[in-house]
């Protein structure tokens, strides 16, 4: 049975820190590309980050450049995403992939980051 579930979200001022953690099972998590996404109020889902199976590689979106990064640890089958220097715009709810091509793609439900003062 496929899992891949998040957890880590929260309230958190601006200018802050948070480590989202996305813990998977149930497939060969170093063969799958790990994703983060997020989708803010009213707003499209936006992809954020990408890791590649053997965590060489690594890619962002340009909002979050520079203070997001994104790893893995295959032998815990977790991908995190570390969060630096918040933003109220960064409020979302962030959600972890994990695709493989010719092979499904499985999401997690998703954790809510909230950036507020």
């Amino acid at each position: 049975q496929v899992q891949v579930v998040e957890s880590g979200g929260g309230l958190v001022q601006p200018g802050g820190s948070v480590r989202l953690l996305c813990a998977a099972s149930g497939f060969t998590f170093s063969l799958y590309v790990m994703t983060w996404s997020r989708q803010g109020p009213g707003k499209e889902r936006e992809l954020v980050a990408t890791i590649t199976g053997d965590g060489v590689s690594t890619n962002y979106a340009d909002s979050v450049k520079g203070r997001f990064t994104i790893s893995r640890d295959n032998a815990k089958n977790t991908v995190y995403l570390q969060m630096n220097s918040l933003k109220p715009e960064d409020t979302a709810v962030y959600y972890c992939k994990a695709q493989r091509r010719g092979f499904d793609a499985y999401w997690g439900q998703g954790t809510q980051v909230t950036v507020s003062s």
